[in-house]
């Protein structure tokens, strides 16, 4: 069964730091590019950061460029999201996301908050 579990979402304040995990089990995680994307209410999905199946390539919206890092150990079949500089339109749910590859997935988190006040 493939699941993908992101935790470590949160209220904080702005300016504040977080750290998102997303542990993967049930497919070979080390084949899939994995992402994350965020929604915040009203608004149209967003691709926040990107990270190849070997962890050297990645890529970030610019919205984040210079605060978010996306890292992945695929010993521990876990991607990562830190979060740093944090503002309050950071506010979204974040997900994480297996890339479709060899014809298996994508496949998606259940998603986890972060609120980013004072």
């Amino acid at each position: 069964q493939v699941q993908l579990v992101e935790s470590g979402g949160g209220l904080v304040q702005p300016g504040g730091s977080l750290r998102l995990s997303c542990k993967a089990s049930g497919f070979t995680f080390s084949n899939h590019a994995m992402n994350w994307y965020r929604q915040a209410p009203g608004k149209e999905r967003e691709l926040v950061a990107v990270i190849a199946s070997g962890g050297i390539s990645t890529n970030y919206a610019d919205s984040v460029k210079g605060r978010f890092t996306i890292s992945r150990d695929n010993a521990k079949n876990t991607v990562y999201l830190q979060m740093n500089s944090l503002k309050p339109e950071d506010t979204a749910v974040y997900f994480c996301v297996a890339e479709r590859t060899f014809g298996r997935g994508p496949y998606w988190g259940q998603g986890t908050q972060v609120t980013v006040s004072s």
